[in-house]
């Protein structure tokens, strides 16, 4: 079996961080969402991965390289623009040739990893297997009506979904769906969309199973999904100081902290994780905050957010539930709010 993820979207929820950088490699627990999609792909077994790539598609080959890092082989297949998900299982059919295949959208997150969904599509061998999870607002996703146990019909963000169950970024595939693109015309949006294709599947005879996933599973398309995803992910840190922390500071339950890190006259109180060349000073990081390599945190009170690399925060007042970019500078001035709510893409400056 081999892997198929798809990296190639635009990111346009998450702007303005997206202008400068592929929403694939925002960070979740200061790692790429889209390490986590090879790791899981590589955990079930699946190592020769191909990996769909746009115009972000030198900034995605230099974070991933060759795949040896993962211990996995990474191939690059370029799509010119985002013509929908079949279009990118269609220009993958060389590399895919005959094998069944695992297709990953590159900014899904699966707790718990996909082995076991492997195991049960090669054990049943259906032509596809579809994952499904309840979400209380389905007109935003590809949703699937079951009958009897079976997929019976798939409709992409329906205006008036037949079910709340949406499709997971996760398909199983073998051979048989590229007849299916094949078949398909452009939607209504110009893209050659998943969900069509796995529905000629169906009308024509073929099986396809669903299975609905019980852990959780995120699709970090928005601000605020990131942050969910960030905060499920430190759930299961375990606690690893390798930074230098002063004798006047205060380090409290799962907090990870870097080499090359210091932490003087601070609290912080985990789940935190803290990147490499961090220097935190005055400072209170509280739960369910990631802080990314060469940040510097200054007499600042910040929890529940996700800070990228080389940022420079020094606030008078709390920070709470924002996504701040790389390089951003939030420095003092005179002042108001006690509380704010960012969202800054890369080189902003902000002062309050």
């Amino acid at each position: 079996m081999k892997g198929l993820i798809l990296s190639g979207g635009t990111g346009s929820r998450l702007r303005p961080l997206t202008y400068t950088g592929a929403k694939q490699l925002i960070p979740v627990g200061n790692k790429p969402i889209l390490f986590y999609a090879i790791e899981a792909l590589r955990d079930s077994g699946v190592t020769d991965i191909a990996i769909i790539v746009g115009d972000t598609r030198a900034e995605i080959r230099a974070a991933v390289g060759d795949g040896s890092a993962f211990g996995a082989r990474i191939t690059f297949i370029e799509q010119e623009r985002p013509l929908g998900l079949a279009h990118a299982v269609k220009i993958a059919q060389d590399f895919l040739g005959d094998d069944s295949f695992i297709m990953f959208l590159g900014d899904n997150l699966v707790r718990g990893g996909v082995d076991s969904f492997v195991r049960q599509f090669l054990s049943s061998s259906p032509a596809a297997l579809v994952l499904l999870s309840e979400v209380p607002e389905p007109q935003h996703f590809g949703v699937v009506e079951l009958e009897d146990g079976r997929v019976k019909r798939l409709v992409e963000k329906p205006k008036v979904p037949p079910s709340n169950l949406a499709l997971v970024g996760v398909y199983l595939f073998q051979s048989d769906i590229f007849r299916a693109v094949d078949a398909i015309q452009p939607s209504a949006r110009g893209e050659l969309e998943i969900t069509d294709a796995i529905q000629w599947l169906v009308d024509n005879g073929h099986t396809v199973e669903p299975h609905q996933i019980r852990g959780w599973w995120k699709d970090t398309g928005r601000p605020d999904d990131v942050l969910d995803a960030n905060r499920l992910m430190l759930e299961a840190l375990e606690r690893d100081v390798r930074g230098e922390v002063d004798e006047h500071s205060h380090v409290v339950g799962r907090v990870q902290i870097g080499a090359g890190s210091r932490v003087v006259r601070s609290t912080l109180r985990g789940p935190i994780v803290i990147g490499d060349n961090v220097v935190i000073e005055d400072a209170y990081i509280g739960p369910f905050t990631s802080i990314s390599d060469r940040a510097k945190i200054y007499r600042t009170e910040i929890e529940n957010s996700v800070v990228l690399e080389e940022s420079h925060i020094e606030s008078a007042y709390r920070i709470d539930g924002s996504l701040i970019g790389r390089r951003v500078q939030i420095v003092p001035a005179v002042n108001k709010p006690k509380t704010i709510h960012l969202v800054l893409g890369d080189d902003s400056r902000c002062e309050f």
